[in-house]
């Protein structure tokens, strides 16, 4: 089969590889869509958790075409998406409750292969019938699943007033998110026009358009809206000098969220005494745990929408435009089709 493969020093090649053999309780997919996502860049680096020679992708759609020994309850020819990450349940994480930092864990696409290829393998107990969703739709099932780990980590009270730095997908899921769990207000602040109007399309109540490269150029706009700073900032970029901002805008008591995957090795300048005498919690979350079954649900009630976000589709043999549109502002989200050109 074709597959991507990412090798070390941030190189990557369209390879022939061996089509996987479903093992006991796997199922064999044939990849529909697969979702392109910043981590993929950070994996072709090295960075995040990868493990190179990789075949990445992690927001995966497929049919069911293979059956391994043992796999019961799922047919030939049904459609699912993929829980992507996999845990031991044995080591002290796991057996803290905390599956998210298993000693042992896999996530396909990251450390394991993934989508970005023409076929799957995948346990049987991972993979989600998606019914009659639409397969364009059921492509932002992974990313919702972070999101909600996200709103989850959060723990927002109700009548809050929430600001997110961001309006790419995450940014967009989360504003959305956010109006579900508590969020009395949301505004969404990111410097592309046409996402600020998804946003508002979605529900946003307010957007800020971000002078590119000046993000502090804004702090007195925002300030503005919540004149006693927001309940909750959560930083959806990875871009330290909002972090910094962001904290500047929180109000006595609330919270900051670090969502956004910054590089390893960045840092962020934040006055410790302000954290101390302002009674700030800073969190973090970082990636899903057990969130897929009610992401999908998510999606198939219609709370979440995603109509207009998908702005390009693309082939295995044309995925170097797929990372070139991380890079594309106008880009919402890619994803790769192994069928396209």
């Amino acid at each position: 089969m074709k597959a991507v493969v990412f090798h070390e020093g941030s190189r990557w090649e369209l390879a022939e590889v061996a089509t996987p053999e479903p093992q006991p309780g796997e199922v064999l997919l044939k990849v529909l869509r697969t979702g392109v996502c910043g981590t993929d860049e950070h994996l072709l680096h090295g960075g995040f958790i990868a493990k190179l020679p990789l075949i990445p992708g992690h927001e995966i759609v497929g049919e069911v075409v293979g059956l391994g020994a043992g796999v019961e309850g799922i047919a030939l020819g049904t459609r699912v998406v993929v829980d992507n990450a996999i845990y031991c349940g044995e080591c002290p994480s796991c057996g803290r409750g905390e599956p998210l930092f298993c000693q042992r864990f896999v996530s396909l696409g990251c450390n394991a292969p993934g989508g970005f290829a023409e076929y799957v393998a995948v346990r049987a107990s991972k993979a989600y019938p998606i019914g009659d969703l639409d397969i364009d739709v059921a492509v932002f099932t992974e990313p919702t699943a972070c999101a909600l780990h996200g709103i989850d980590v959060l723990n927002l009270r109700a009548a809050s007033h929430a600001l997110i730095f961001g309006a790419g997908p995450t940014g967009l899921l989360l504003a959305q998110l956010l109006q579900m769990s508590g969020a009395a207000s949301v505004t969404v602040a990111a410097p592309t026009l046409s996402k600020l109007e998804l946003a508002q399309r979605y529900g946003a109540h307010r957007v800020v358009q971000l002078k590119r490269g000046e993000p502090l150029a804004s702090a007195d706009e925002l300030r503005a809206i919540a004149p006693d700073g927001f309940d909750a900032v959560i930083e959806a970029t990875g871009v330290p000098e909002l972090l910094e901002l962001g904290v500047s805008l929180t109000r006595i008591g609330g919270t900051v969220m670090v969502y956004g995957v910054a590089a390893e090795q960045a840092t962020a300048s934040i006055r410790p005494y302000e954290i101390f005498s302002r009674e700030l919690t800073i969190k973090g979350s970082f990636a899903q745990a057990n969130c897929i079954g009610r992401a999908l649900f998510a999606l198939k009630s219609g709370r979440i929408k995603t109509a207009g976000m998908i702005t390009s589709t693309v082939g295995l043999s044309t995925f170097g435009r797929a990372l070139a549109n991380l890079h594309v502002s106008e880009q919402v989200k890619t994803v790769v089709s192994p069928s396209a050109n």
